[in-house]
């Protein structure tokens, strides 16, 4: 797979953020459901006043409910789409858009630009309260209430072990064909000036589930219900563990993506789509 564009054709940064209250995902769906990807290809198609549906390349497809700050994604328009559009594309798409996607920024990417494959790095946030009240009404769409006191010091100190790269499958839905080794670059917990916990969560890549699945491991141990070792355990053997539980969705918010500098984003596409293992054993092919 190349990431060369077609003649005549402009690959177009967008960056991009939604609330993902009402969406089945970023992905487009057959039956038909509402996705963030089928909102802003509608929109284009609209602006443009294309009979063509321009294809979107995402970096992270959130799954339903998720929420993006700094989503980020590339799709081909033809030179003269482009050319015609590019002055007032953000502005006539907010006004096509519905209220709970915005497309911030459509720029001309860089060669060798591929939002998903160049990519070094993903950063979500994930928020808790543990306040015995519950949480601010104004918040409980972007923050999950857990009805039990939280230990920071000990969900830190879980989220040790779990640093760097490993087999994740513990951790993910496993998908056919696709492998569960990423590099986790940060886990680290915080506690707010409002008292809401915030996990920020960075790696390489994700896969499906992940994040929740940390999360909901960290809330185990903060509670008190596992000792801070447990989620180092449940990472070695490689295997789901029933009481690791995947979090609600509506907490988690993808924040950041990491791009390298232009020059190496080209050959930071090609190694992200390589086949991916541990030293001493056998990967899967796949990616994100």
């Amino acid at each position: 797979m190349s990431d060369e564009v077609a003649p005549g054709f402009v690959r177009v940064r967008l960056d991009l953020s939604y609330d993902g209250k009402d969406f089945s995902g970023w992905a487009k769906q057959r039956q038909g459901q509402r996705t963030v990807q089928g909102e802003i290809e509608d929109a284009l198609r609209t602006v443009t006043r294309s009979r063509e549906t321009y294809e979107l390349t995402v970096a992270g497809r959130t799954d339903s409910g998720v929420h993006a700050r700094g989503q980020v994604a590339h799709v081909d328009l033809p030179e003269g789409v482009w050319a015609e559009h590019r002055e007032k594309l953000v502005r006539r798409l907010a006004g096509r858009l519905p209220h709970d996607v915005r497309i911030w920024r459509a720029e001309e990417a860089p060669a060798g630009f591929n939002a998903r494959f160049s990519a070094i790095w993903r950063r979500y946030a994930y928020r808790v309260t543990d306040h015995p009240g519950g949480v601010d009404p104004l918040l409980r769409g972007h923050v999950l209430w857990h009805d039990w006191t939280l230990d920071m010091d000990a969900m830190n100190a879980a989220a040790q072990p779990l640093l760097g790269e490993h087999d994740f499958a513990a951790y993910c839905k496993r998908r056919e064909g696709a492998t569960t080794i990423r590099t986790l670059q940060e886990l680290r917990w915080e506690r707010r000036d409002d008292g809401i916990l915030e996990a920020t969560v960075r790696a390489d890549a994700f896969c499906h589930n992940m994040v929740r699945s940390l999360v909901g491991a960290m809330l185990f141990v903060g509670d008190g219900h596992r000792t801070a070792e447990w989620p180092g355990r449940v990472l070695a053997a490689g295997v789901r563990d029933s009481a690791v539980h995947v979090v609600r969705p509506h907490g988690l918010t993808l924040e950041e993506v990491g791009y390298p500098a232009d020059e190496l984003l080209a050959a930071r596409s090609a190694e992200a789509r390589n086949k991916r293992s541990l030293p001493g054993g056998a990967g899967s092919a796949g990616c994100c």
